[in-house]
């Protein structure tokens, strides 16, 4: 799995992008706005996981990842979702279509090329007034979230940054009274890059109650997993 990633993530994406003379993550974009349908979030993340499939694999949750994360979404019905890592934007159209009305997501993302790929695509598929691109760190943002941005709680919380900020991002998450009692986190990519400090902590954690869901690095046969833990109080 791990040379898997070397392969696609650094040696090849390099490759390309001097030749092209532009990022993966510019022609990920470049393909939905050409072949996506305006307006439709659907149509924005099969075209997402067609390129990454076919052409360039890329480290959005993917499609089959994406059905626990659906499922996830759907049975807590989130009025507040926040998610750490929002990379070309493919998870937050993922959350945003299925967020009730008046409910919103806040995405996080470090990297401001990412971050200005994700809202071009998050416009694009429609789903603009339901989420709030956040850039910067993780651990400067949530301290913030309760007093400049007005959260109360967090329903929801999707990991999908830095595998090394999980255990610490959580923490503090915690320490800034952002949950409530039945608050759902879900972690990606436990078992590939790997979180294992983030397993052994919320595993532990007498406040958390785990559930592992077995699954595939996305776009690859490779074995992952995502972890889910809902918050008891």
């Amino acid at each position: 799995g791990t040379a898997a990633l070397i392969w696609n993530e650094i040696i090849r994406e390099k490759i390309t992008n001097f030749i092209m003379n532009q990022s993966k993550e510019q022609r990920i974009l470049n393909f939905v706005l050409q072949n996506a349908v305006r307006g439709d979030p659907c149509s924005v993340l099969d075209t997402i996981d067609e390129y990454c499939s076919q052409k360039e694999w890329a480290m959005n949750v993917g499609n089959e990842k994406g059905l626990v994360l659906d499922k996830t979404v759907e049975e807590v019905n989130p009025s507040v979702a926040l998610e750490l890592g929002t990379y070309c934007g493919y998870s937050a159209v993922r959350i945003a279509r299925l967020l009730k009305a008046g409910a919103h997501l806040l995405t996080v993302e470090f990297n401001p090329e990412f971050a200005a790929i994700a809202k071009q695509i998050i416009e694009f598929a429609g789903v603009k007034d339901k989420v709030k691109l956040l850039e910067g760190p993780s651990d400067e943002i949530i301290p913030q979230l309760k007093k400049k941005y007005e959260v109360n709680t967090l329903d929801f919380v999707f990991l999908d940054h830095w595998k090394d900020r999980y255990t610490p991002d959580t923490i503090l998450i915690q320490e800034c009274n952002l949950l409530r009692k039945g608050s759902v986190l879900l972690a990606d990519n436990v078992i590939v890059p790997g979180a294992p400090e983030f397993l052994n902590y919320i595993r532990n954690n007498p406040r958390f109650q785990c559930t592992n869901y077995p699954s595939h690095l996305e776009y690859m046969k490779v074995v992952d997993a995502m972890e889910k833990a809902v918050f008891l109080g």
